[in-house]
């Protein structure tokens, strides 16, 4: 009898596993975003948290730029403007509800930040007492936007809005005359971008209330930009040059300073424009080895270096088809967003919507691999139903 039992276990074993490997499949995908009606171009330039929204700009043949959010179910969707004749999107909250960017407004077609929700249209965040103002940013609660505006006295300054207290500016480093503000954590409290310093170069700065407006220095060259920040506001990246004045993507820590990411095999530039919520995964882009910026290629940086994302998701693209840049990237490294060059719509360049995630159907407890804890837990769990 007990041979029996172990006999049918020993089948039953088998079956299970069979099944397992039967139906192991891969979900990554890559998604074409279009553009809205009578333009020949979009770029995608941010990303919800579970990659349902994707938010960015839609242009014409001839400049004029239309923000757009896309979702699955509803396409594009234009977010329409202030009163004047273009717009473009350039964040999102984490659930996608909230997005910023600017927009030109009814009043001589000044540049105008705006938060737009879902139920509440477009709104003018204002400027710092001067007439222009760009968001450029938004925290994962969609509670506080980064940007740049001009006050008063048309100096340009990065400023930091939340709801209870408007616009405020964040100032400049020591001696210098202009900051803007291009990306802010999670909880909002940290904030980097770019400000001149007293000789009038362009560093990139990391901002906090407690410590002001930090240089982040270079990679021996004369110029840096911090474009993205993790969730905690510790990683950030960008671009700085090199001694040798070459644009090299950077990944930035108070214990380990300004990183060089490299770039492709043979390419001489490169720059980083998002950073994952635990700054493990980076996405940007890098030249080939032409130098020619038709030859720039959408790339991530990994603990593993640098990867070509048309080489690692080749399947994906047709043939002509090619990703150019990575703009954002979702806090879980999952999803990835940009702009690049789709064959299939005669070669525009268009938004993309890369989803990298490897699901296996037979992940039962969805740890990223098929092993023996699945198997397990089909085996106690065998003859189960619903009821």
């Amino acid at each position: 009898m007990m041979q029996v039992i172990h006999s049918r276990f020993n089948a039953l074993l088998s079956a299970s596993v069979l099944s397992l490997v039967a139906t192991v499949a891969w979900s990554q995908s890559l998604t074409w975003l279009g553009v809205l009606p009578g333009d020949n171009q979009s770029a995608a330039t941010g990303v919800s948290a579970d990659g349902s929204v994707v938010v960015g700009t839609s242009t014409d043949s001839v400049g004029s730029s239309r923000a757009f959010r896309w979702t699955a179910s509803g396409g594009m969707q234009n977010l329409g403007t202030l009163g004047g004749n273009e717009n473009m999107a350039r964040g999102v909250s984490a659930d996608g509800s909230v997005v910023v960017g600017y927009t030109r407004n009814a009043a001589a077609g000044r540049e105008r930040a705006f938060r737009w929700t879902v139920d509440g249209g477009m709104q003018d965040l204002g400027t710092l007492g001067g007439q222009n103002g760009r968001a450029f940013a938004i925290s994962a609660n969609g509670a506080v936007v980064v940007g740049g505006a001009n006050n008063a006295a048309g100096q340009w300054r990065a400023y930091r809005w939340t709801v209870d207290s408007g616009m405020q500016a964040l100032g400049t480093l020591p001696g210098g005359g202009l900051s803007e503000a291009w990306d802010v954590s999670a909880d909002g409290a940290v904030v980097v971008g770019v400000a001149h310093n007293a000789a009038g170069q362009v560093r990139a700065f990391r901002w906090t209330a407690s410590g002001g407006m930090q240089d982040l220095g270079t990679l021996g060259g004369d110029r840096s930009e911090a474009w993205g920040v993790s969730a905690t506001g510790a990683v950030v990246v960008g671009a700085a040059y090199n001694a040798a004045r070459r644009e090299r993507a950077f990944r930035w820590t108070a214990s380990g300073g300004m990183q060089d990411l490299g770039t492709l095999p043979g390419g001489r530039s490169s720059y980083a424009r998002d950073v994952s919520a635990d700054g493990s995964v980076v996405v940007g882009a890098a030249d080939l080895p032409s130098g020619l910026f038709s030859e720039q290629r959408a790339v991530r940086w990994t603990a593993s270096g640098i990867e070509d994302l048309n080489t690692t998701y080749a399947s994906l693209l047709t043939n002509g088809s090619r990703l150019e840049v990575a703009i954002a990237i979702s806090p879980d490294g999952r999803y990835i967003v940009g702009a690049g060059y789709n064959a299939a719509t005669g070669g525009r360049r268009e938004a993309f919507l890369l989803d990298t995630r490897c699901t296996l159907n037979g992940d039962v407890n969805g740890d990223g691999v098929v092993d023996d804890a699945d198997l397990l837990i089909v085996l106690f769990n065998f003859g189960s139903r619903c009821r």
